[in-house]
């Protein structure tokens, strides 16, 4: 039980780390740099980056698997130090998953059903439909509760590598 409490905790902390990561890239690079573009840079690159993150090292190394890790981490942690720190990663976790759920991917399905930049005529209005201010400012969320998850997940490696000492 002791080497599965390990690598559960070890692989949440881990696709905890990297999700988090691709989220704070989004607040603080790719989202401001593309509110810098006219409006067919804006839709032509959204798409593209939607459609290239819809992969299997993502969903599963990252955002599926933030998931599935933290649960199976508390899972094999009851009774242990770390539960309450890898809980509190769990809800923080399912906060940004649910986030992404409601908010960000139907925002992303939207900008992507407009179809193909070149015959899209009023580049403008799909840019202003899809609303970069509300995914935004929703993906801040998502940053920040996914960052908070992986410190308690790293906290709870902390005590964890106290309690085998």
């Amino acid at each position: 039980m002791s080497a599965l409490r390990a690598v559960s905790l070890l692989g949440a902390t881990i696709t905890m780390g990297l999700v988090a990561g691709v989220f704070v890239l989004y607040a603080h690079t790719i989202m401001p740099g593309l509110k810098r573009t006219d409006d067919r840079t804006f839709v032509t690159a959204f798409q593209s980056l939607d459609r290239a993150i819809i992969n299997p090292w993502f969903m599963a190394g990252g955002f599926l698997g933030a998931l599935v890790l933290t649960l199976a981490a508390a899972v094999t942690h009851l009774g242990q130090d770390g539960l309450p720190w890898i809980l509190a990663a769990l809800v923080l976790y399912l906060a940004a998953f649910v986030i992404t759920i409601a908010v960000n991917v139907p925002l992303n399905d939207a900008i992507k059903a407009a179809g193909d930049p070149a015959a899209i005529a009023d580049l403008a209005g799909v840019r202003a439909h899809f609303d970069e201010a509300r995914w935004a400012a929703w993906n801040l969320v998502r940053a920040v509760a996914s960052t908070s998850a992986f410190a308690c997940l790293a906290w709870a490696l902390v005590l964890y590598g106290r309690g085998t000492a």
